[in-house]
């Protein structure tokens, strides 16, 4: 099952969005709606709501009189804590069990206006934004909402900001435009991204990728991508597991300003691979699977037996952001050499230069490749010469590997 958490600030178009999402073939799980269903009359959430505001907030019809609770709580922030104490667990638990039901190889949807603001946004596969430009947003609530502009800012400084909504996306569709550009946005996210992603999910299988090594230039999104998709990985693993690991961001995509191929490499730290093992149908049920046939990496002649370089490996299942999820033990000599040679990078600009120079030269030499798999193998010898530099810098520095798991 693909879940997927929708969000966008108001008047960005996401009930446009969450429709057209539903046409295509997805369950919707409407938070808003939910929101009205669980203070419905007779129901707990009313009564506690009732309980904690007084009756006056009730219509003569004992229906919840929205309009006076709205003025009770805006502008208050303990008031809409307490609100939102009582209403979002239920809104959650009612999600949860539509959620449950869905079929296995479903794509379900779950539309949360406040997705951000709860952070909410490691309990999904994907999140997907829906972004217009804060002007935009404005002029669509004064002309087609008939609000103040007081009002309108009002409602839009009570949420996230729009920076914050990015920074929390893996797929953001543009609503800048007319309806029907949005429409088509959406139809291509569920055509390329969502429904392969959906059927790599269900048979366990990580998203194709062809083609020779293309480089391109460091980009500050990595980082955030990487810190995203690293609280996300922990989040599906069984609670009793979520503190024996470490993830880090490990390859050439966590050296700043260093070119490289589109693909966030992590490292997930266990105390050992039957660990590994045990957690890979976690792994795979959150859209990493393994990667069979890949057990191990190659010694360096500090460490010359293979069996110390034992690893798995598995990949995202997301065919529009490529991962690599390396799994080692705390204290073998691969797990140290991905941190080591990660940290000699950023302090070293004359080592990351020539490593970048090698990347360049093999690039272009394997650009016609069927796969990466040649340009990775013609690494390897360099690897193995810069592992003297590479420990001369570490007696000279000082480096010690970060805490790991005991």
């Amino acid at each position: 099952m693909l879940k997927i958490g929708l969000t966008g600030g108001i008047a960005s178009g996401k009930s446009v969005v969450a429709s057209r999402l539903k046409e295509r073939g997805a369950v919707l799980v409407d938070a808003d709606a939910l929101a009205r269903e669980v203070v419905e009359p007779g129901t707990e959430g009313l009564q506690r709501i009732a309980a904690e505001f007084g009756d006056d907030v009730l219509g003569s019809d004992g229906r919840l009189d929205r309009p006076k609770l709205g003025a009770l709580v805006f502008g208050d922030s303990a008031r809409l804590a307490a609100l939102n104490g009582i209403v979002h667990p239920l809104v959650r638990a009612r999600a949860a069990a539509i959620v449950a039901k869905a079929a296995e190889d479903a794509v379900v949807v779950q539309d949360i206006p406040l997705l951000v603001e709860t952070g909410q946004g490691s309990d999904f596969h994907l999140v997907v934004v829906v972004d217009a430009p804060d002007r935009t947003r404005l002029q669509r609530m004064l002309e087609h909402r008939g609000m103040t502009a007081a009002a309108a800012r009002s409602r839009m400084a009570a949420q996230a900001t729009r920076e914050e909504r990015l920074a929390a996306a893996d797929a953001v569709l543009d609503n800048s435009g007319t309806v029907e550009q949005l429409v088509a946005k959406v139809d291509r996210l569920w055509d390329d991204r969502l429904a392969p992603f959906a059927r790599n999910l269900s048979a366990g299988e990580r998203a194709g990728r062809a083609g020779g090594p293309v480089l391109v230039p460091a980009r500050v999104e990595w980082a955030n991508d990487a810190r995203r998709l690293m609280d996300r990985i922990v989040k599906v693993l069984p609670a009793g597991q979520q503190d024996a690991v470490t993830v880090d961001h490990i390859g050439s995509t966590s050296v700043p300003g260093l070119d490289a191929k589109d693909v966030i490499d992590l490292q997930l730290t266990v105390p050992d691979l039957g660990v590994a093992d045990a957690l890979a149908p976690a792994l795979a049920a959150g859209g990493y699977p393994a990667i069979p046939g890949i057990t191990g990496d190659s010694p360096k002649p500090s460490h010359p037996n293979p069996e110390d370089w034992r690893k798995r490996i598995h990949a995202n299942a997301d065919p529009g952001r490529p991962v690599n999820l390396h799994i080692r033990a705390a204290g073998s000599p691969g797990w140290r050499f991905a941190l080591c040679f990660r940290d000699w990078l950023r302090a070293e600009p004359a080592a990351a230069a020539e490593y970048l120079a090698l990347k360049r030269r093999l690039a272009a030499a394997h650009a016609g490749d069927a796969s990466t798999s040649d340009y990775a193998e013609a690494k390897e010898d360099w690897f193995t010469a810069v592992e003297e530099p590479l420990e001369r810098w570490v007696k000279q520095s000082g480096w010690q590997p970060p805490s790991s798991v005991s």
